[in-house]
């Protein structure tokens, strides 16, 4: 049987994942995949079996599927729908588990085929922007630590509560360390590994701690800190590709981005109005 509509493979930018986009009203035989799949309904609705029976998924509904689980999927009415899917190998998402419980990982499986979670729609929006973006939107100083932050953030909001770590703990004093690192060299590159060694905290803890400390996470506080520094370079006439390079940003258009994003206004703007003094 053909399939009607059409699924596209994105191109990602991290090895062990897959994206895929959809609009179809394939009826897709029962099969498995030996990897963790987590997307969205984006549009119309579908009825599948799963291994806890069967489901049905409408618009901003979080889909699931475990290794090895088998499953299916029929359009509801026959109408085509739309969905994103991202594929993850089962290590990726067990290390950022790992990173929750600081490596006391309870064996992990998505509970449920199907989830309404805000928190969990927000990260998957995020995490499949931020892996399925071109290479000319890709900024390859900072990305990685995003990547990394966010999909901890997508495994803690696919577990039950039962599994979730404590959020009552006190404001660890590894996270001025952290921020400290930072401030210290914001155009060196950094992975969130490197910051969690330096404050003594597991990753989900580190990015926990310092948004509670700081307003922000520790990429969003890095892309501040860098922006801010291109400004000061840009003030001191340094050109704008070279404030690029030495403010961490991988190439001029990734600072102008954030430059604008932040100020409202380019580096280039700025550049000409010192230029005028």
């Amino acid at each position: 049987m053909m399939t009607k509509g059409h699924i596209t493979i994105l191109t990602t930018s991290q090895p062990g994942t897959q994206a895929v986009t959809a609009c179809s009203s394939h009826h897709f035989a029962r099969h498995s995949h030996d990897q963790f799949g987590i997307g969205m309904i984006d549009g119309g609705a579908q009825k599948s079996a799963s291994g806890r029976g069967t489901v049905e998924a409408g618009p901003g509904t979080v889909i699931t599927v475990n290794p090895g689980e088998i499953h299916d999927g029929v359009p509801i009415n026959e109408a085509p729908r739309t969905w994103r899917m991202l594929y993850f190998t089962p290590n990726i998402l067990t290390n950022a588990i790992d990173a929750l419980f600081d490596g006391n990982t309870p064996e992990h499986e998505f509970t449920s085929p199907i989830f309404q979670r805000p928190a969990l729609t927000r990260y998957f929006n995020l995490v499949f922007r931020l892996l399925t973006r071109s290479h000319d939107e890709y900024d390859y100083n900072s990305a990685d630590l995003k990547y990394e932050e966010l999909l901890i953030l997508l495994a803690r909001a696919s577990l039950a509560e039962c599994h979730r770590p404590s959020e009552n703990i006190l404001i660890a004093p590894g996270v001025v360390k952290a921020r400290q690192q930072i401030d210290d060299a914001p155009g060196e590159p950094l992975q969130l590994g490197d910051l969690a060694r330096t404050s003594g905290l597991g990753k989900y803890q580190l990015i926990r701690d310092f948004y509670r400390y700081t307003g922000y996470t520790p990429h969003a506080y890095l892309v501040q800190k860098r922006t801010l520094l291109a400004r000061h370079l840009i003030g001191q006439n340094m050109p704008l590709a070279e404030a690029a390079f030495t403010a961490g940003f991988s190439d001029q258009s990734h600072m102008t981005r954030q430059f604008t994003r932040f100020y409202g206004y380019s580096p280039g703007k700025l550049a000409k109005a010192i230029s005028r003094r």
